[in-house]
């Protein structure tokens, strides 16, 4: 008796802007190494990126007399996205993007019975306890709000602050706020570039309202800046964790901030949103660290002490739960999601014992 592990025969990767090589890569690599072949639809946005790296794996295919079209990739929109999660040949169908979006892809790729594995929207919490070194949470913060102007799914999104120490954070980070370079993220030193396009911004603006109409108050930033490119400033709002707005990702750098008392409630709030992908506290105390990375800690597929909330290290299962879809990439295990498990059992003899005594003579 043995298990067999087989390749699944064709992998459909769909990804998002904000990572167009990378989550591609933790993707093919391991699926292509299990012998599969692999179908990529990359963002609308980013056709170039999407083009280069096929030619990139194309070459190396053909140097090692393999067929280029192991590695096959398609530019396009939705309409290409919705052809592979419908297509049967395709056995597992790996989506980066949006918890609206990945929640149709599975759907349609669960009416075939083929598999999903979902990378969705994040609504990442960071909480710095009474106790914690506010220099580093402060730095870790700044970096984890702002970097990528707010584009990436581990972007921190909820800042949870001790009572006692709310306001000596927040100064702290309104001053370290006033610091971040805005401009061509090319640019050594830059931390603020632009967002990906001008529907981005009128999100951004479009959210700012909302968040006003449910009680927020601006605390700093909360508008567009008007110049060629599509940046808005850094923005940090105070509201009630119970607000509305708060249960949804703002794909911006807009950071909300709120109080908390025990331990208790901290986990709860980080907790009461729909996304659970990545989280993270800051603290010096062993029973909090363990509380918190136990069975009623964090319910994020990334739980961290003492860093942000995007670092997510690839070598362990990235990943998270509930709207942001269960799926893990990389890790030990993950090469299994890419394969086709097979129960064996050989009989070698010339006898077939059965079971119950049964025995036809």
């Amino acid at each position: 008796m043995l298990e067999m592990w087989n390749p699944l025969g064709i992998v459909g990767v769909i990804t998002a802007f904000n990572f167009p090589c990378a989550v591609l890569g933790w993707n093919a690599c391991i699926a292509l190494v299990c012998g599969n072949c692999v179908v990529w639809k990359g963002a609308p946005t980013t056709p170039l990126i999407t083009i280069a790296m096929t030619r990139l794996v194309a070459g190396v295919l053909e140097k090692n007399n393999l067929p280029p079209a192991i590695f096959t990739s398609f530019c396009g929109g939705a309409d290409i996205g919705q052809a592979v999660a419908k297509d049967a040949r395709i056995p597992l169908v790996s989506f980066t993007g949006s918890s609206k979006v990945g929640l149709m892809v599975q759907q349609i790729v669960n009416q075939r019975f083929g598999k999903c594995l979902l990378e969705l929207s994040g609504n990442n919490a960071i909480i710095v306890m009474d106790d914690a070194n506010i220099h580093l949470a402060v730095r870790s913060v700044m970096f984890a709000a702002v970097g990528t102007a707010g584009q990436r799914c581990t972007t921190c999104r909820r800042l949870l602050l001790h009572e006692s120490i709310y306001q000596r954070v927040l100064d702290q980070l309104l001053d370290v706020y006033k610091q971040v370079k805005i401009g061509d993220p090319l640019e050594k030193g830059t931390l603020l570039g632009p967002l990906h396009t001008s529907e981005s911004r009128k999100s951004f603006e479009k959210g700012i309202e909302i968040i006003k109409s449910q009680g927020g108050k601006i605390i700093t930033g909360g508008s567009v800046i008007e110049s060629e490119g599509n940046f808005v400033q850094p923005t940090i709002v105070e509201i009630s964790s119970n607000a509305d707005v708060v249960k949804e990702e703002l794909f911006a750098p807009v950071l909300y901030v709120m109080k908390f008392q025990t331990l208790q409630e901290a986990i709860e709030i980080n907790n009461s949103v729909p996304q659970g992908l990545s989280s993270s506290i800051f603290t010096r105390q062993p029973g909090v660290i363990f509380k918190w990375i136990g069975p009623q800690g964090s319910d994020c597929g990334i739980v961290n002490v003492n860093i942000p909330t995007n670092g997510a290290e690839i070598g362990g299962a990235f990943g998270g739960e509930k709207a942001t879809g269960g799926g893990r990439e990389a890790g030990s295990d993950s090469w299994r999601q890419y394969m086709r498990r097979s129960t064996c059992t050989i009989n070698y003899g010339n006898e077939l014992p059965l079971a119950q005594g049964i025995n036809f003579g």
